[in-house]
């Protein structure tokens, strides 16, 4: 919500969808490092493979690309009608968990799933 309103009632509305990513991901980079500090978070212990093909894929596909997504659309749909999919996070964190972990998907999420769907759908009608 803050994000969106920030866009839309400041200069970043008219600002390229990349230039707005650039400026939340880095400031969001120093004050996360600031608060880890702070807050006396220790480095990691070991850097492996592992480790930083997890980085990437939260730094690449979870914040770069959905964010790009997300800036792009805020400027080109109204705010109204976008808001309803931002309730959509639990479909692709359910998504995922079941395509890349292997996690069980119950009847009782596939029934929540469809109402989710089902409210996108009647928000958005015309």
């Amino acid at each position: 919500g803050g994000t969106t309103l920030a866009i839309r009632a400041t200069r970043l509305g008219a600002a390229p969808a990349e230039k707005t990513l650039l400026y939340q991901l880095g400031v969001s980079a120093l004050a996360l490092c600031a608060a880890a500090a702070w807050a006396g978070e220790a480095p990691p212990a070991s850097v492996s493979w592992r480790l930083l093909g997890l980085f990437g894929f939260q730094a690449v596909i979870v914040s770069f690309a959905s964010y790009l997504a997300w800036f792009w659309l805020v400027r080109h749909y109204a705010a109204t009608r976008l808001a309803v999919f931002t309730l959509s996070t639990p479909l692709f964190g359910l998504l995922a968990g079941a395509l890349l972990l292997g996690e069980g998907i119950s009847a009782r999420l596939v029934l929540s799933l469809g109402a989710l769907a089902a409210g996108i759908v009647l928000v958005n009608r015309r």
